[in-house]
């Protein structure tokens, strides 16, 4: 079996939708080889097999007519040089164009200097077009700039033609070609700033990481780049610093503020033995920490490829426009033939059939298409980074849209996952913390620390003596105390004894998060079904759910069962959403339609899911939902768009009733509403 290896390129010279329907297509000609090439991002995601390289790649892209490299640094270049043609064209247009629509202006020999305003526009400023248009005429095809560039030179071609033949100045096009060559070139400008711009939050989000780390060495504090960090090392982060990398606090306590990478205003309290994620920021006291995880392994570094990932993968609805985009330049060359042939043919003026030709090609450019799926991910899922929600792929957001039953898991998910002593103080509690504080259980652990928050340093204990499935029994202050368990069914009550007496009762449980009740509604109001599902008895199910309002429980389930419970809900019709966290709730949420996994849970669970929530609030699970809902409302409605404004556009141009100057600043417009309605999506909350 060969194994496949996977590359990022950047592909230049891409100027459409088009341009990265044939790069794909291209690549994927190649045995063994499947491409994704994404417009917005301008990169290609290609898988290939060990007996090719990365050079045979690129010799692929650069056969078809463009540059491929691995990816560098963005620079300003591109906007800068786009910018400098726009400003150029526009001062030599406007005057050109008020010149050819004012009759008053027109001086003797105006035409010669409309042709002295239009030449540096239609050659250097719209030499883009003409660059790729040849190009592409090498290679036999045909993409946006082909019609941009047909449009333009026919438009000079026929204005010199009247001029030098015979005066006619009444039929010139200067200010046409110049006019669509401006439009069009302030179009792709606004357009290359606002990609850049709907890309900001990932590239935000790679740059959040600190950059230097103070590592503790032989004793000694050495500062060193954060690359020099190894696993297992000790760092010290002092107040107002990011945390290096993902570690493990070994000393000190502080206050955690996550919101950068989690969208959690409150900062989080940490000490001893807490988790702390790198780039995060260390807003109160000094903390010693061992990293756990550094470079690529870090959950920021994961985080950052998710989104990515998502950013250049593409949903269904635009699989079909790439197809379209494909197809639809060497139609629309075909439709400005007929058009000019059929108005020939049927008696009219050849400078009207010329007009309606020309309004043909400038008008049907696909480019809104190529923009309508690409930009609207990239808003989408990078705001989605900042508040803490990673999309792994365009095809989830369907998923999220036809989801109706969302299968919660309790522990962890809608509960915290820890016990907490819930009843009991006194003496009971003094005495019961002591003996328990030797002890590893679980119930254990919750008595002891309630005892310890409450009474502060607790006495010693001696003879300490643990029994599995009884309990625990020490001397304490000269007292031999036990104490024992008893299953409830919502709780686990404590039963404390000494001197042959019990003496007192302490009640620990799993108590459910704050936000976990608002969370259910706020599903219930995107029209989901909650289930809770649990491996706890029936009890302490029915009583969690009642608390979150939840109305269907299913209890007792062994992990190897969960995937069982998700089957027969999709057997019943049903379309799933699954929430968890843990080891064993990773065969259920890649079972389920659409599953969903607490970041603060386990690698497995975060594998097999198809959205993350970062932190670990069931609210995010009803943000992820619906800001997954917009992105796919936002693309729907690009689409729409930019196939009715070329179903009703080109109709009116092959009628003669579209000068070319307004299809040009159409085109440029119908670009323009795309990246702007996907920017709508910064502002979701």
């Amino acid at each position: 079996m060969t194994t496949a290896t996977r590359v990022e390129l950047a592909i230049g010279g891409m100027t459409c939708a088009s341009c990265a329907a044939r790069v794909e297509r291209k690549l994927n000609k190649v045995d063994g080889v499947t491409a994704t090439v994404n417009y917005a991002t301008e990169k290609a995601q290609v898988s290939y097999p060990s007996r090719l390289s990365v050079s045979d790649l690129t010799a692929v892209v650069e056969a078809a007519g463009y540059s491929a490299r691995l990816p560098e640094p963005e620079t300003p270049d591109e906007p800068a040089t786009l910018r400098k043609r726009l400003l150029t064209s526009a001062v030599l247009t406007v005057p050109l164009v008020a010149l050819a629509m004012v009759p008053a202006w027109q001086f003797p020999g105006w035409a010669w200097a409309a042709l002295v305003l239009a030449a540096p526009v239609v050659t250097w400023g719209a030499w883009p077009f003409h660059r790729a248009a040849a190009v592409n005429l090498r290679h036999a095809t045909a993409t946006m700039d082909t019609l941009i560039s047909l449009g333009v030179v026919a438009s000079v071609a026929w204005s010199l033609y009247a001029l030098l033949a015979g005066g006619g100045h009444h039929h010139l096009y200067f200010e046409v070609a110049a006019a669509v060559a401006t439009f069009i070139l302030a179009g792709r400008y606004f357009e290359t700033r606002a990609k850049r711009r709907a890309g900001a939050a990932l590239r935000a989000l790679m740059d959040l990481g600190a950059k230097d780390v103070t590592v503790l060495r032989d004793g000694e504090e050495h500062l060193v780049p954060v690359a020099g960090l190894h696993e297992g090392d000790f760092f010290l982060v002092r107040p107002g610093e990011k945390i290096a990398t993902d570690g493990v606090v070994t000393e000190g306590g502080s206050a955690v503020d996550t919101s950068m990478l989690t969208g959690e205003s409150v900062p989080v309290e940490v000490g001893p033995g807490d988790a702390v994620t790198g780039a995060t920021v260390n807003v109160g006291g000094r903390l010693f920490v061992r990293a756990t995880r550094v470079g690529d392994d870090t959950r920021l570094a994961q985080m950052a490829r998710l989104v990515e990932a998502a950013q250049n993968g593409k949903a269904g609805a635009q699989r079909l426009a790439d197809r379209v985009s494909a197809v639809f330049v060497p139609l629309v060359v075909l439709a400005a033939l007929a058009t000019l042939v059929v108005w020939l043919a049927t008696g009219g003026a050849p400078d009207q059939a010329f007009t309606a030709a020309v309004a043909v090609l400038i008008i049907a450019c696909p480019c809104a298409l190529g923009l309508a799926t690409p930009t609207a991910l990239l808003v989408g899922t990078g705001r989605g980074a900042q508040l803490g929600i990673l999309i792994k792929g365009p095809e989830v957001l369907e998923s999220t849209r036809r989801a109706d039953t969302v299968v919660l898991d309790k522990t962890g998910t809608v509960t915290t996952g820890r016990m907490t002593l819930v009843e009991g103080d006194g003496e009971a509690l003094r005495l019961a913390g002591a003996v328990e504080a030797a002890s590893e259980h679980p119930i254990g652990r919750a008595i002891a620390e309630a005892a310890k928050q409450r009474f502060g340093v607790l006495p010693a204990v001696t003879d300490f003596r643990s029994t599995p499935g009884v309990g625990v029994t020490g001397v304490v202050e000269g007292r031999t105390v036990s104490v024992g368990r008893a299953e409830g069914d919502a709780a686990t009550t404590v039963g404390v004894t000494w001197d042959g007496e019990v003496r007192g009762r302490l009640v620990v449980a799993d108590t459910i998060k704050p936000t976990s009740a608002q969370a259910v509604a706020e599903l219930r109001e995107l029209g989901l079904t909650p289930v809770l599902l649990t491996g706890d008895n029936a009890g302490a199910a029915r009583a969690i759910a009642a608390e979150a309002g939840i109305d269907e429980v299913v209890a007792e389930v062994l992990p190897e069962e969960k995937v069982a419970v998700v089957k027969r809900l999709q057997a019943e019709g049903r379309v799933v959403a699954m929430v968890g966290d843990g080891v064993n709730d990773a065969a259920a949420l890649a079972q389920a339609d659409l599953g969903l996994a607490m970041g603060t849970g386990t690698d497995a669970a975060i594998e097999a899911s198809d959205l993350t929530l970062v932190r670990g609030d069931l609210r995010v699970a009803a943000d992820a939902i619906r800001l997954a809902r917009r992105t796919l409302s936002t693309i729907k409605a690009n689409l729409f768009w930019a196939f009715a404004y070329n179903v009703a556009a080109l109709p009116l141009a092959a009628l003669g009733l579209l000068d070319p100057m307004i299809a040009g600043a159409a085109m440029a417009c119908s670009s323009a509403f795309v990246v702007s309605n996907s920017l709508r999506l910064r502002r979701f909350r």
